[in-house]
């Protein structure tokens, strides 16, 4: 997997304009006018993916878009970004960026991964989470094959994943979130990013239909016995790829975000030496489960299942999520690992290699 970058390649999903052609085809017809945006709201796609295709494949300048088709240059950077935004337009890169290709080699050889993905270093903590779901995006794009079954996690950086994953032609791929539901969140609920991550690739969607965590083991041992959500957890023993991410133990992070559990069950975690939570199951730096009642009461598939996976991703990146990450690699005996430069340097040097 090389997917850090030094040339573009822009992707459009096909669509038609006016008489069906396509905007390749329609290019390649003589014309003595310039091209004129369609009316009516159910051709503002359409008109959004003229101006796209313009933009990106043409080369035309924002200016120019905005003579040849008699609109405002603010109009044509709104339907530039709102493109990008519907996942209508793909930007990805091929080539290799030195430095982080030595550093991949080097996390492989520390850690035993089968791959080691490293992105250039990102000016922003937002950019981290962005740039490190991109990459997972490119990976898990690259990586499926007909009859696969991917179970995924939730979080930031896994749903920066969906800007990059592309639609193949592939049959019989399954999806299956790995947690349960968060009813506060809407943009990192589990179930919604499954089904998000599911329709991204043209494959069936199964999901943990219970909260992320109940109030008893025995609702647990209950939801899973007798309330239909044992068929999940025996498709997820086919799993061939579990997509992962890493969270700390602040109070921001995804974790704690949504009230599922209280500040007095961080404290305590953390008093017993908890660095992180994979899955909502939390664990130390030795990638040991923590002895808490709350990792009793997780709707999510086992720890010991996830072990074995053929392919066990984590994707994570950031100052504050080194000593998480380094306790979820052994956690579930991490083979592939989607991360940033900083947190790659950091991560081999708590090795110390």
């Amino acid at each position: 997997m090389k997917q850090l970058y030094v040339c573009v390649q822009v992707c459009i999903f096909s669509f038609t304009i006016n008489n069906g052609l396509s905007p390749l085809e329609k290019s390649t017809e003589p014309s003595t006018e310039p091209p004129a945006l369609e009316r009516g709201a159910g051709r503002i796609a359409r008109n959004r993916m003229r101006i796209a295709w313009m933009y990106y494949v043409e080369g035309l300048t924002q200016n120019e878009i905005a003579d040849r088709l008699g609109i405002g240059r603010v109009t044509v950077v709104r339907n530039i970004n709102e493109a990008i935004k519907q996942r209508e337009v793909k930007i990805w890169i091929e080539g290799n960026v030195a430095e982080c290709i030595e550093i991949e080699g080097q996390l492989k050889a520390a850690f035993n991964f089968k791959e080691a993905i490293v992105v250039p270093e990102p000016s922003t903590l937002a950019g981290i989470t962005k740039s490190i779901g991109n990459a997972a995006g490119m990976y898990i794009s690259e990586t499926l094959r007909d009859g696969m079954t991917v179970g995924v996690g939730w979080g930031a950086t896994l749903y920066e994943s969906l800007q990059t994953l592309t639609t193949k032609p592939l049959e019989n791929v399954q999806v299956i979130s790995l947690l349960g539901g968060v009813v506060q969140a809407r943009r990192f609920n589990p179930a919604e990013f499954a089904w998000q991550f599911a329709r991204a690739i043209g494959a069936d969607c199964y999901l943990l239909q219970a909260p992320a965590v109940v109030d008893s083991p025995a609702t647990r041992e209950a939801l899973v016995e007798r309330c239909g959500l044992s068929d999940v957890f025996k498709r997820a023993e086919r799993l061939d790829i579990a997509m992962l991410s890493a969270g700390n133990m602040g109070p921001n992070s995804t974790a704690f975000r949504f009230n599922m559990l209280t500040e007095q069950d961080r404290l305590e975690l953390i008093k017993l030496g908890a660095v992180g939570d994979l899955l909502y199951n939390f664990f130390d730096m030795n990638g040991k489960l923590i002895d808490h009642p709350v990792n009793q009461r997780i709707m999510s598939l086992p720890i010991s299942q996830l072990r074995d996976v053929p392919l066990r991703v984590i994707s994570a990146g950031g100052d504050e999520k080194v000593q998480a990450i380094l306790g979820a690699i052994k956690l579930i005996d991490c083979n592939v690992l989607i991360t940033n430069e900083k947190t790659a340097k950091d991560l081999l040097a708590h090795k110390g290699t």
